[in-house]
Order: structure tokens, then sequence, then C-alpha cells
């Protein structure tokens, strides 16, 4: 690890999600969609080391990270969430492959929406969100994250689905090839793709069967 933080304050987000405001190391800089590895400095979790995405702008004079709790197991992340303001952390240097390669489709699953956020909110800032769409597949829209910020930025071309139940303003329905070929129109384009490691090995073989070309897909590699 090359770098040592503080975390300066976090709040809940989702009913498992919480937002991480951490100091930013002198000279650190991130390219939106690229992850760090993060440990607690503690004895027995230094090397517990798990990469996360940074959420927030890369100018902000702090960082941010939006990180999902898995409470079914006693692991980093459930850490993460016990951690009061003033704990230190370790941080890697940025790495990834995933980051702004021009307008295109985001196709996110769970907290694999995290690289993205930090891309869109670029984006917004710069005002060139207009020209994006994002799908986004979570079981219920409890689950949404920063949902209101993605509708606001992205309008109509913000496409919400569920697969656990049915609510207005989301497309009850998995995000597979049938689902694509009926949202998308041109598989020319480009699409970033992130998600658990089933989702995106599905939504990648499904753009691939619908003619999007494997150097248009952006995924983390």
């Amino acid at each position: 690890m090359n770098h040592t933080c503080n975390l300066l304050m976090s709040q809940f987000v989702t009913h498992d999600v919480k937002r991480f405001i951490v100091s930013k190391p002198s000279g650190f800089s991130v390219v939106p969609g690229q992850g760090v590895e993060l440990a607690i400095n503690r004895p027995g979790q230094r090397e517990q080391g798990r990469p996360f995405t940074p959420t927030g702008l890369a100018a902000d004079r702090v960082l941010e990270f939006t990180i999902k709790a898995y409470l079914d197991h006693a692991g980093v992340t459930q850490a993460l969430h016990q951690l009061e303001p003033g704990a230190e952390l370790l941080m890697s240097e940025p790495f990834g492959t995933i980051r702004y390669q021009g307008p295109g489709v985001f196709i996110a699953g769970g907290a694999g929406i995290t690289p993205f956020l930090a891309i869109l909110r670029e984006l917004a800032r710069t005002g060139e969100a207009g020209g994006q769409t994002l799908i986004f597949s979570n079981k219920t829209p409890a689950d949404v994250i920063c949902e209101k910020e993605l509708r606001h930025v992205l309008g109509e071309r913000c496409i919400l689905t569920c697969t656990s139940a049915a609510a207005p303003g989301y497309a009850q329905r998995r995000v597979d090839r049938a689902f694509l070929e009926e949202t998308i129109s041109d598989f020319k384009q480009r699409f970033y793709v992130c998600g658990p490691p089933p989702f995106m090995e599905a939504v990648n073989g499904a753009l691939a069967d619908l003619g999007a070309r494997s150097e248009s897909l952006v995924f983390e590699r």
C-alpha cells in the first residue's frame, strides 16, 4: 500500500450501502472509473485489502467511496461499515481498465455502478452527460444506489430494472439478450459494463452476439 488516509465521515445511501469521505493524500490523482485497494490499518486487517472505486470528482479535495456491505459474512466491507471517523486506512495507487472513452451505454449490476458514478459525475460537470445511457440492474428499488441523482442527470436515459420486485418506474426484467435487443437500437456504439462476474459475462456475451465489437466493450479486464 502506497498511501495512508483517514476516514472523515460516513453515511448510509441505501440500507446496505455507505458513502465514505476519506482524506486525500498529497499528490494523489485518479482517473474516473479507476479503482484502488483499501485496507484498514489495524493488526490483522492490514493484509486484507480489497478493490474499491473512488466515486467523487477527480478534482475534489477529498476522496469519496460508495461501498456495499455484504452482511452474510464477516469480511472487509462489514468491517469498513463499522468504522468511526478518524480510522486510518491504507490505500494503493489507482489501477484498472475502466475509463471514459466516448459516448455510449453504461450497463451496471448492483455495486457495479460505482466506477460509472465517478464517470457520469465528471460528465455532468463538463456538460457531456446528455449523450449517455444507463441500464442499471438491482434486486429491488431499495437497492438502487444514488437513484435520484442518476435520474436527474440522465432523465429518460436512466433505465432501472429490478429482478425481484415490481414497482412503477422500474422494468421487472433481467438484463439479458432479449432485454438488450428490445432496449438498444445501435450495437455499434461503445458499451461500458460492470457488475458481478456472472452478470458481466452474460452481458458481454449478449452484446457480442448482437453485434457489439470487442474493442467497443469497456470493462475491468
